[in-house]
């Protein structure tokens, strides 16, 4: 059942309430009054039903999940310090500061479980339109990253292991008896194999890895002999993984990287300092001059960068209404010329006809098309891009699109710090206190 947002008016004559204790010029403060909040709630009804125990505000949840986004924290550190900061409680429609937790930690895992992808495409749509005329331009500049998933440097020794360990885990559960545990024998299986490129300890480290998938597969094997139909079932998914891990060798295609994470890939974009990333592709799009995210999307597969154009640009459509006239990329690119309605441009060597005017132009776009590589920086280092937490693909959508919205939000507040002169904001302040306070509609009226 859907929860209600706190009262909203005054409680006495001497009673000040957060709204008008904080800083109105204060950027968080301007972007809370410029919120769709009526919007969002109306947006998110869908998502409750009509009985049962009310659940938390709209509001509360969401302003939640964006905070922790703008300022890169977890579900945990988020509620802690919306205890201790007056603005982010006003942001999230609260009227009288509050000493105890909004929420339970866990409370935002299953609030994101019950909006979704869609939820939170609707938070990136919200991002963008607040920013008006400036997201609606017709040049985009087009990149990929890699998000990583939160898994360890993948090695056979550490899956085979893993195998090992559930298996154990999955027999105590079940109440099957194995014939051997192999707890002493994995751990010294284990040492063994440190050093291995040292030219004495290679044959024992090898021999100690071989062993250890031996053991792996004797264990699964003796699992699927002794579990029941009903329980092969339950643990279906995870056998099939603990299979093809057994099973795949040095050059395979779509190989398994983590048991938890199976849809992992390897992705090599040629850095120096990190030769190979396992995550998921992102494609980001943006404004050329204003340098708004009007497009977020998320690869399931390792497609090359040319194949991600045409979704990419159906998303920026979705998000604004129109499709952009031209898309600027890199020569990772190369390919195609035109999509729907849609020049991409790359940068090449000048026609012999071009004029000087042409080159110069040419030369200014493809210069402002490195913009965006700082503008995926900082979506990784203040935006919680750079590891992503949340399970499976469409963790990865969410965590991209969260990301790019936490990031527009950021780009509106120092906008807004500039826009309101000091002259206006009493002026503006009082204009919106009367039209919550005194509208005629309004049943309540107060005297000071």
């Amino acid at each position: 059942m859907k929860g209600n947002s706190p009262d909203k008016y005054q409680k006495s004559f001497l009673y000040q309430g957060l709204q008008e204790m904080l800083n109105p010029k204060e950027p968080l403060y301007q972007l809370t009054e410029k919120m769709p909040w009526v919007e969002i709630e109306k947006d998110f009804e869908k998502y409750y039903i009509e009985f049962g125990r009310p659940a938390k505000p709209v509001r509360l949840m969401v302003s939640l999940i964006i905070l922790k986004q703008m300022y890169n924290l977890g579900d945990e550190t988020v509620v802690e310090r919306w205890v201790q900061n007056p603005y982010w409680q006003y942001f999230s429609g609260e009227k009288d500061f509050q000493w105890k937790y909004p929420v339970e930690p866990s409370d935002l895992v299953h609030f994101r479980k019950r909006i979704g992808e869609e939820g939170v495409k609707k938070i990136l749509e919200i991002s963008i339109s607040m920013h008006g005329k400036s997201a609606m331009e017709k040049e985009v500049v087009v990149d990929t990253t890699v998000q990583e998933k939160n898994i360890t440097f993948p090695t056979d020794v550490k899956l085979h292991k893993k195998i090992i360990e559930q298996c154990r885990k999955i027999a105590k559960e079940e109440g099957l008896e194995q014939r051997q545990s192999y707890t002493r024998v994995v751990k010294k299986l284990v040492m063994a194999q440190r050093f291995r490129n040292h030219p004495k300890n290679k044959k024992r480290a090898y021999a100690a890895s071989r062993k250890l998938k031996t053991i792996a597969g004797r264990l699964v094997r003796e699992l699927e002999r002794g579990l029941s139909k009903g329980q092969k079932q339950k643990y279906k998914e995870k056998i099939i993984i603990f299979k093809k891990i057994l099973s795949q060798k040095k050059d395979d295609k779509e190989k398994i990287y983590s048991i938890h994470e199976s849809k992992v890939y390897c992705v090599s974009k040629g850095k120096e300092h990190k030769k190979y990333e396992f995550g998921s592709k992102a494609s980001i799009v943006m404004t050329k001059k204003s340098g708004i995210i009007v497009g977020a999307y998320s690869l399931a597969k390792n497609d090359y960068d040319g194949h991600t154009l045409p979704k990419a640009l159906e998303q920026c459509q979705q998000f604004r209404g129109i499709s952009p006239k031209i898309a600027i990329a890199d020569r990772g690119y190369k390919g195609k010329t035109r999509i729907g309605e849609t020049e991409i441009l790359i940068p090449k060597p000048p026609k012999k006809g071009s004029s000087e005017y042409e080159k110069k132009k040419a030369r200014a776009r493809f210069r402002r098309r490195a913009a965006i590589e700082p503008i995926i920086g900082h979506l990784k280092t203040d935006h919680r891009l750079l590891r992503n937490y949340l399970k499976g693909l469409i963790g990865d959508s969410m965590n991209l699109m969260l990301a790019a919205a936490a990031f527009n939000f950021k780009k509106l507040m120092r906008k807004l710090r500039k826009s309101l002169p000091k002259g206006k904001i009493f002026f503006a302040l009082l204009k919106n206190y009367i039209q919550k306070n005194f509208e005629p509609n309004n049943k309540r009226f107060y005297c000071y």
